[in-house]
């Protein structure tokens, strides 16, 4: 337990952060899961807009710092990549 009154503070707000973060990546692995799905079974009508909710989402996490830059560009890179190939 935290001895003073900024640390309890820290504390708080990390749980709080935390829950948030797992929050947010959850919903990127969601919209990644349709998405792949969509490319598996070449559901060609959901594509577009399935990519565009998944970059939307993983830029917006690689911006906060939820996930790496780095990781955002090759998941979308790859991601777009099979996407073009199933149309």
């Amino acid at each position: 337990m935290a001895n003073h009154k900024s640390a309890a503070k820290r504390a708080r707000q990390a749980v709080r952060k935390t829950a948030v973060n797992n929050a947010r990546k959850s919903s990127v692995k969601t919209v990644e899961k349709k998405l792949v799905k969509a490319i598996e079974t070449k559901d060609i009508k959901a594509l577009p807009e399935l990519l565009k909710a998944f970059t939307s989402q993983v830029m917006r996490a690689a911006k906060t710092g939820i996930i790496k830059k780095e990781t955002a560009s090759r998941k979308i890179s790859r991601l777009s990549t099979r996407a073009s190939a199933a149309k």
